[in-house]
């Protein structure tokens, strides 16, 4: 099975329509299978005294203007809709609230996500295993006990998954990622995993994809100078053709294992070994 390639727009398009469809171009010029966002219901999410704060930013100079300027509605998400169904593009968005998995209900999507930050949010958890939807679940901040709870809730729902290993730095150091993680992940919980990385450049993605990860989420912009806390962790577009190029190289090139002369080797083994006694076994 192919890696799933998911290029996670998240809040990087700043609130702008023209940024967000200039970003799907990106995900779909380079071959990602999926676009993803992010959704909040700022007074679900936040607590007052923290969005009566002073943030300067473009919207304004409260953090309630900064959170707000970055929220997309009801209309931008159909825009979003409609626009990924013309590029032929999945997208889907992980949700902070239960509310926001509400709305995200209104649009037919195939996907949920569960950003790191929710894995141990039980109520919302239960919403999404309830949907029955193949969901992503990012395993940033946790220790076994925080999986081990969210893995039992969608068993109990009977609800597909597979776990993203995660590093909520931003960006992450390239010796924090613990890629060896990904392969415990797997033995102990029996299911897919994936990798959502949050690292400057691509090797560490590139030797993800060499583990046998089943999903693989990189953030993408269209220029990490451009304002937002997730901009310095993100892909530029020419740095996201090479990494989902690259990943479908490494998947090619992974093979199936066997020990056994290659039959483009047969003809070569019979020059180079033909002053010696040899005989091919195969």
């Amino acid at each position: 099975m192919s890696i799933f390639i998911i290029a996670e727009i998240g809040i990087n398009h700043n609130g702008d329509l023209d940024i967000t469809r200039q970003l799907i171009d990106v995900a779909v010029d380079a071959g990602a299978d999926a676009v993803k966002f992010q959704k909040r219901t700022i007074d679900l999410v936040y607590e007052k005294d923290m969005l009566d704060g002073l943030r300067e930013s473009p919207w304004g100079t409260t953090q309630r203007e900064q959170k707000e300027g970055l929220e997309f509605g009801l209309d931008e998400y159909k825009e979003i809709d409609r626009y990924c169904k013309d590029k032929g593009i999945e997208w889907f968005a992980s949700a902070w609230d239960l509310e926001s998995q509400k709305f995200l209900g209104q649009f037919n999507l195939k996907h949920n996500k569960i950003a790191s930050a929710m894995i141990v949010y039980e109520d919302l958890l239960k919403a999404v295993a309830d949907e029955g939807k193949h969901t992503f679940i990012s395993t940033g901040m946790s220790n076994e006990g925080d999986i081990t709870r969210a893995v039992d809730i969608f068993r109990a729902a009977d609800c597909p998954f597979e776990l993203m290993h995660c590093i909520s730095t931003y960006p992450m150091e390239d010796e924090d990622a613990n890629l060896n993680c990904i392969q415990v992940l797997r033995e102990k919980f029996k299911c897919g995993v994936g990798y959502s990385g949050h690292e400057v450049g691509l090797a560490v993605s590139y030797a993800a994809a060499a583990l046998g990860i089943t999903s693989l989420e990189r953030h993408i912009t269209l220029s990490r100078a451009l304002y937002g806390s997730d901009q310095s962790a993100s892909v530029e577009p020419g740095g996201f053709r090479s990494l989902v190029g690259a990943v479908r190289k490494i998947e090619h090139a992974m093979g199936d294992g066997a020990i056994g002369v290659h039959e483009k080797e047969v003809s070569i083994a019979e020059k180079l070994r033909a002053h010696i006694p040899w005989k091919s076994s195969s």
